[in-house]
């Protein structure tokens, strides 16, 4: 049986969401496995959009940035949509890679997200979208 995956992509930082999911898609792609893309505002709706397809698909990957600012809002986002992917994934028995950089400066997230401009391999500099991937290969296989 072929899988299915559904990317959730949150475009509040446009640059590092695109690159987070070209990685991702490049490993899907190297893995074979059919995927679908869907773009939410920010992360905090990257659950309900998993939650509502949630039957549709084999595996979910969730991809976005949230950038500390100067109020404890960066820890309340983190948290509840952590929380919410990880409830999803284990009452639903589903994978569900987590790209969601979580970074104190722009700096940072560049570091993290990897290089959608390198060859269409992977490499051993693997960035959140191509990790958070992988992660839901590995236990799609199993």
């Amino acid at each position: 049986m072929k899988k299915k995956v559904l990317i959730v992509i949150a475009n509040y930082y446009g640059h590092i969401s695109t690159s987070l999911s070209a990685d991702a898609q490049v490993a899907l792609d190297y893995a074979k496995i059919k995927y679908s893309i869907k773009e939410v505002p920010g992360v905090f709706e990257i659950p309900v959009v998993i939650s509502r397809n949630i039957k549709k698909y084999d595996g979910f990957i969730a991809l976005g940035c949230v950038i500390k600012g100067e109020t404890p809002h960066f820890d309340y986002l983190s948290k509840t949509t952590f929380d919410g992917l990880m409830k999803l994934s284990i009452e639903n028995k589903k994978p569900i890679g987590n790209g969601i950089i979580t970074v104190l400066n722009k700096e940072q997230a560049y570091a993290r997200m990897g290089d959608a401009e390198r060859p269409k391999r992977l490499s051993k500099e693997k960035g959140k979208g191509e990790e958070a991937a992988k992660a839901v290969i590995a236990v799609l296989s199993q």
